[in-house]
């Protein structure tokens, strides 16, 4: 599992188990009419008067107003990824489908960046959808991450061909209460509302991705979109600020229909509001859940106990903040800053990024922020805080720098198109002479070609399904290295949590269930001699008999390496901006290359750089290789 998921569950009876329950109670109160009651006298007058109440609840279940359905939500929120155990999502949709075959289960679709950060051509869009479709996927939330319908269409219109529910969304920012704002408007969401309601929409939903949504303007935009639009409305949150169950509240006031919570133990800050605390606060009102306070309380122990499983991940936010109203940071982003922000050195400036975000906010006209659009901001705000860069110098500076990969697909275009449009100074100095597209990417791109495909996947993976195909057309080098490592590995999804994360304890014994009817028994004996060679021999029993392999030693001493660094005043010589790893060399030694040609890929927790050549000539020297961990400003090859 290349992703952090969080998974939320909403549960509700469904309404087939309604109808089901309506006839039975129907059966009963005939039977009470004329037998119960001729016969027993006052205790058949009770069982009829029972039988019509559980038949009222059943109907109303099936028909009544506001029912929605069941539905389990797998959704992706936050831009950065975790790597975890590595798990198929599509074997672990198949293994719910089949567990869990009458609850609707939703997913979140970025419209033409599926699952992804770069837009996709049209042919693998449609391909996913179908696929995510026949693998059990309901419900389609689809967004944009610039709120661009152009960006949304394909997506919404497989959606539609494969008789599933679209829920078209609407991704929200600023603030409506104030006047002194003119983007992002009450009459902005209300035309957006109208125009993907004429789309064929099933379901509105709101993304507050940000928790930007303040309580009284939660009332305010629900209220309003139940006057102008006629479609059910679904409302996403984050609590970063803690003001969102009050949020959800004023929403049902209004009328909204369905609200995305979490568990109480998986829920607040930069998580979901609280189920607990939303079904406490509704009891007793109009508005009443009808979820047993005592059975969710059974829930919340069980996904507290599951949470200590992954507390070495668990280093986010600790306390409420409402600065998050002045940088509008998502709350997935929010949770995997801090981290990306260390990981280039940049720890102890982790206060100025955030003030930059907000600035590179700014510079960019307030674009709408959340996956792959928000990815933008942070990655130009570490940027610029890496090279000492500021809205004054960035586009005199910026002409002898390689921005991050996915800045120069925004300005391009590939994103889609911000409302407002671009910064036009900085478009020319970020592109360094190419052309931006106006048009939808996905008429530009070439169809993907899935024979070719599977001619490259077989090299990996035998008798690759069209799904193996679509992992692959969108994560190259991630399913890659998936298929590999189970190839490797085998299938590690049923070792335990803590053995994953953790090792097993000296004199530890484990059973793992590599297959159902076959067990292996594992005990830790130690660690044996250590070689020169950087590895380390483990010493186990398994199912008895003492055995001994040899891994690499994560600890071992590497040589430290003297970095040379780049002149950046000479352009024959070319240097990383940012510290990362060589993921690829374009050029070898001798190659004629010319200005702006793409030398080689830095990458550096999923931030990906392009690196380019400042002149036109000849690769003299190369002084790296690919994935060799590079320092800022390194020298990484000059030319001649």
């Amino acid at each position: 599992m290349d992703r952090k998921r969080k998974q939320r569950v909403t549960y509700r009876p469904s309404k087939s188990s309604g109808v089901f329950g309506g006839v039975v109670g129907v059966i009963f109160v005939l039977i009470g009419v004329f037998v119960v009651i001729p016969t027993f006298g006052p205790f058949g007058i009770l069982w009829t008067l029972f039988a019509v109440a559980i038949t009222g609840m059943n109907l109303y279940q099936a028909f009544g107003k506001g029912y929605v359905g069941p539905e389990i939500r797998i959704e992706e929120d936050g831009a950065e990824e975790q790597t975890c155990a590595p798990a198929s999502p599509q074997a672990r949709l198949e293994q719910l489908r089949a567990r869990i075959p009458n609850i609707l289960f939703q997913m979140l679709l970025r419209g033409s960046n599926l699952v992804g950060y770069a837009n996709y051509p049209d042919n693998l869009v449609r391909a996913f959808v179908e696929e995510a479709a026949q693998g059990g996927i309901d419900v389609f939330r689809v967004f944009d991450s610039l709120n661009w319908i152009p960006g949304m269409e394909v997506a919404m219109e497989e959606v539609l061909r494969q008789n599933k529910l679209l829920e078209a969304t609407m991704c929200y920012t600023g603030d409506i209460l104030d006047e002194t704002k003119d983007k992002y408007t009450l009459k902005y969401y209300v035309n957006l509302a109208k125009e993907l309601e004429k789309r064929g929409a099933h379901m509105l939903a709101i993304k507050d991705m940000s928790g930007l949504l303040k309580p009284y303007a939660a009332k305010k935009l629900v209220s309003t979109l139940k006057q102008e639009v006629g479609l059910p409305i679904h409302l996403h949150t984050h609590d970063t600020t803690g003001n969102q169950v009050a949020a959800l509240l004023m929403a049902a006031e209004a009328g909204v229909d369905v609200v995305d919570v979490a568990c109480a133990p998986l829920a607040g800050l930069t998580s979901q509001p609280s189920l607990d605390a939303v079904v406490a606060a509704l009891h007793g009102t109009e508005r009443d859940t009808g979820l047993d306070l005592r059975r969710v309380q059974e829930l919340s122990n069980y996904w507290a106990d599951v949470r200590l499983r992954y507390e070495n991940f668990d280093h986010g936010l600790k306390t409420n903040t409402t600065d998050i109203y002045r940088y509008e940071i998502p709350g997935g982003q929010y949770t995997n800053l801090r981290p990306q922000v260390e990981s280039l050195g940049l720890g102890d400036r982790f206060e100025e990024v955030k003030e930059m975000y907000k600035t590179v906010n700014d510079m960019l006209g307030d674009p709408v922020k959340v996956t792959p659009s928000s990815k933008v901001v942070g990655d130009l705000a570490i940027f610029m805080v890496q090279n000492d860069l500021t809205p004054e110098n960035i586009v005199r500076r910026g002409e002898a720098l390689a921005f991050p990969d996915s800045v120069v697909s925004y300005f391009k275009g590939m994103m889609g198109q911000p409302a407002w449009g671009f910064p036009k100074d900085l478009q020319r100095v970020v592109l360094k002479g190419e052309e931006p597209i106006t048009c939808r990417p996905g008429a530009l791109l070439p169809p993907v070609d899935f024979a070719q495909l599977q001619q490259e996947v077989e090299q990996f993976r035998e008798a690759p399904e069209k799904k193996d195909l679509i992992s692959y057309a969108m994560y190259p080098k991630v399913y890659e290295d998936f298929c590999r490592h189970r190839k490797e590995y085998g299938y590690i999804t049923r070792m335990g949590s803590h053995v994953f994360f953790n090792g097993m304890a000296l004199g530890e014994t484990n059973k793992i269930n590599i297959e159902d009817g076959k067990t292996l028994v594992i005990k830790y004996l130690g660690l044996g001699d250590h070689n020169s060679d950087g590895t380390v021999n483990v010493q186990f029993e398994l199912n008895g008999m003492r055995r001994e392999v040899t891994v690499r030693d994560p600890h071992a001493s590497e040589q430290t390496r003297q970095a040379t660094l780049a002149d950046e005043s000479d352009p024959l010589q070319v240097g990383t901006s940012i510290p990362g790893m060589v993921s690829k060399l374009c050029v070898k030694q001798g190659d004629r290359v010319e200005k702006d040609q793409v030398l080689a890929i830095i990458e550096a927790m999923k931030m990906e750089t392009a690196i380019t050549a400042r002149t036109a000539g000849t690769v003299k020297t190369i002084r790296v290789k690919e994935w060799q961990p590079v320092k800022a400003k390194e020298l990484l090859m000059t030319l001649e």
